[in-house]
This record gives structure tokens, sequence and C-alpha cells, in this order.
């Protein structure tokens, strides 16, 4: 393990890499699968994909083996850039979810076949590929969607064209040029994954219209979602959410006060699935609270949400300044010098509360009071705002458990849990970071990335 200061040069050196050098002929040097054309980017991944469909699953298997253990070895520096470029999130939490992704993420083993036998011959259903897939990917988790998108679409037979967000250029491009050396050294193609130099709308434009490309992934906001979904092909849109966790009389209120702020402050809430914010039935709001404070949270007055609510929806629009900063930065912005240790910013305040109803990616968790469980299960289901991605909640009450899951229908519902337990961290299941609530496929892997095609031989191949 490299100390803090021999991180920091490896960062510098990296970034000093990432800076394209012109040669004697004016063009670039840049990454493997990097080009500074989107047409370009997109005629390579084409050409890479014509050899990934000839190998074997092994030969995929393979290059997916040594993605996983680049992304290991490289997790600490893609933290530290993700940090660095984005000026979101912590450095430890990215470097636990590289790792996670690499080795949650499914390869191979999620692409099977399903056969029937009988007196009229065999008819089998095999999972075959997309092709060239394009990929909007965000500034929120850059480098662990690109290479858990690429692990998924290359176990398919795919390759994938990359439109980065413009805000996490390099990180992403590292990303995609680490997966390339994977493939190249295993004997693999080069360009299993390409992107461009300068990520815009225009490539993005491009991406989206060209013949090549039969499907689109994007994880991100409601506009990109709903610029893919509207181009014509078919699209998965992994898109927001604004996730609450319920609390009622039964749970275990010392035990959800901690999984809600270990999950709220994880990565200073950017994951989309981060709890953010909770409806509590009222008679057990005031231990909750007790219990949050004890959690290192900071309680801020009616005072102090005003002020902060007029820092983090500047001119009544999310300040993207704010976005994955921890609690002690955004309490400093509105006056308040908070000891080191507080994690989590709490408040009680109606569902309609600005900093409740919307999604803010910050570690602010305002607190709806509800009378009982159904009013409770009512302010919930309104908080999410029918984004169907992700809800959670804490309770021993099983049939309460089941009509709130039943009421929110969610991609994701997490019990008596930090809601990163979704994602296989501290909980059972594999890893994305591409949830396709929107478009129905939920928990994206690599089958989600293959289309069915039917194979069926007609009075023969029956040997029963």
């Amino acid at each position: 393990m490299v100390n803090e200061a021999q991180l920091e040069d490896i960062v510098k050196k990296v970034l000093l890499k990432l800076q394209p050098e012109t040669g004697n002929n004016g063009n670039s040097k840049i990454l493997s699968g990097v080009f500074e054309d989107m047409n370009e980017a997109i005629n390579a991944s084409k050409k890479a994909q014509a050899v990934m469909q000839k190998l074997s699953m092994d030969c995929r298997e393979k290059i997916i083996s040594n993605i996983r253990k680049k992304t290991i070895e490289n997790a600490e520096i893609m933290a530290k850039m993700g940090v660095e470029e984005t000026g979101m999130g912590n450095v430890g939490h990215k470097i636990l979810k590289h790792q996670l992704l690499a080795e949650k993420t499914p390869g191979t083993e999620d692409i099977t076949t399903t056969a029937w036998s009988g007196d009229r011959g065999l008819t089998l259903i095999e999972m075959g590929p997309f092709g060239v897939i394009g990929a909007i990917t965000p500034c929120t988790n850059p480098s662990e969607t690109i290479l858990c998108n690429s692990i998924g679409m290359i176990a398919g037979g795919n390759t994938v064209v990359f439109n980065p967000h413009p805000a996490a250029i390099r990180v992403s491009n590292f990303a995609v040029n680490l997966i390339n050396e994977a493939s190249v050294e295993v004997g693999g193609p080069a360009n299993v994954a390409v992107s461009v130099t300068k990520p815009t709308m225009a490539t993005s434009d491009i991406m989206l219209k060209h013949k090549d490309i039969p499907l689109i992934v994007a994880t991100g906001g409601p506009g990109v979602v709903t610029t893919v979904l509207s181009s014509g092909k078919r699209g998965i849109g992994a898109g927001a959410g604004n996730p609450p966790v319920l609390v009622d009389e039964t749970a275990d209120i010392e035990k959800a006060a901690m999984d809600i702020v270990n999950g709220c402050t994880f990565d200073n809430n950017l994951p989309c699935i981060a709890e953010k914010e909770i409806v509590a039935v009222n008679q057990i709001v005031d231990e909750l609270k007790y219990h949050l404070l004890e959690n290192d949270c900071y309680e801020i007055s009616k005072e102090e949400q005003d002020k902060l609510t007029a820092v983090v929806l500047k001119d009544n629009k999310l300040n993207r300044k704010c976005v994955g900063k921890d609690a002690c930065t955004l309490l400093s912005m509105i006056g308040i010098n908070a000891p080191d240790n507080i994690r989590c910013i709490i408040f009680e305040g109606e569902k309609e509360h600005p900093l409740i109803a919307e999604e803010l990616m910050m570690p602010i968790l305002g607190i709806v009071r509800a009378k009982d469980i159904d009013d409770a299960i009512e302010k919930a289901v309104w908080l999410e705002h029918g984004n169907r991605h992700s809800a959670h909640m804490h309770s021993k009450n099983i049939d309460n458990i089941t009509r709130f899951g039943k009421a929110i229908d969610t991609a994701i519902f997490v019990k008596n849990a930090p809601s990163y337990a979704a994602l296989g961290f501290g909980g059972e299941g594999f890893c994305t970071f591409t949830i396709a609530s929107r478009t129905g496929e939920g928990l994206t892997s690599a089958h989600t990335f293959t289309k069915q095609r039917r194979c069926v031989m007609s009075d023969s191949l029956c040997i029963r």
C-alpha cells in the first residue's frame, strides 16, 4: 500500500500522461481506445466487435479476468483521480467501489442457454451480442460505470463506445485505456472499449444516430435518459431516483440509525441508490434522532435550513458545486464550523421541503414525521416521485415490509441494512452501476446486453 505522498505523485504522473501530446505530424498521441473523432471511434469499435464475436467464451472470460485484476491494481489511483477531477466523493469509498465491481460484476457465467428436447427435435435459446453498444456515463461514478459496463458488455460478445461526462474525461479515459490493455495482454483485440478526447453533446448526438450502434445505454440524470429513449433505438435508461428510507415502530432503532448514516454518507451520497430522506412514524422519531446524532450527524435549525437551501438549491436549481461534498464542507458554506467527525446533516421538515423533495446527492437527510405506517407509506411513495428506482425500510413487521414493497414498486428495495447492500456490499447479489429503473431492466448485467436467438432442429438430435 502506497502512502499519501506517493499516491499524490503517482496521480500527478498519470494525469500528465493523460494530456494529449502533439507529435511531429501534428496528430495527438492518445490512450488506447481514445479517439479525437467519434466516427473513428465507432469504426474502430465495429472492427473490434467482428473479432470479439468470433472469440470463444473462454477468451472473453480471460479478458474480463484481466480487467478485474487491473481494476483492483489501479483502484486507489482511479479513486484519487475521480475525486480530484470531479471534486466529488470520498477516495476511500471509491476504492471500495472499484474493488466491489471487480469482484462482483457478473461475467460470462451470466450468459446462459435454454434448451427444449422432445419428439420433434431440439430447440435452443442462445444469448447473442447486439454488436457495438453506445454508452453515456456519469461524473458521479465515472470509472466505476465504465468498467462495470464493459465487463458485462464484453461477456455478451459486444464492444462499447463511451461518451463520458465532460466533468470526468480523464478518469473515464484512463479506465477505457485499462480495458484495452487488459484485452490485448491476453490476446484479445484492441478497441473493445472506445471513447473520445473531448466528449460533448455533439459527439453524443453522433453516437445516438450512428447506423452501426443498435443499443444505447444511458446512466445519468432524467435529461440524458429522455434523450436516449427518444433516439428511435433500443435504449436502456438508468435515471434519477430520490430513495426514501422508511422506519416504523418495530425497527431496531439503534441499528437503523447506524445503517442509514452509513448508507447515506457512502461516497458522500453520490450513489443513486443511497438514502436521500427519512420517513419515520411519529412515536420513534425522537429516539431515531438521538441515535442519528450518536452516529455523527449534525442537526440544523430552521434558520440554518433556509441558509443551506439557498446554497444547495441556488436560484431554485441544484448547485453542482455542492454535489458529492462531505457534510463539514456543506456546513462551512453556511458559516458552521462543525467537528471533523460530522458525517451527515439532519433536520425535521415536511415532505415538500426542497431539501427533502429534491434529489441532492449530498449527505443531507430530512426527517418526515408520519402518523402511522399508512401515512408513512403514502409520504414515502410521494417522495420517490414515481422513479421506481430504490427504496429502503427498517422494520421487523413482515406485513408492513410487504405493503411498502408493493406500494413503492422500485427496482431496489433494501430491508434492515444500509442502501449499498443492494449492490452486494454487505448483502447478497451482484454489483452494477447501471440500474435501469425507467426502462425496466433493473440491475443490469451481462445478459441485459444480449438479445435472444432461437435455434431449432426439427425431428433430430433428440436421443431419449
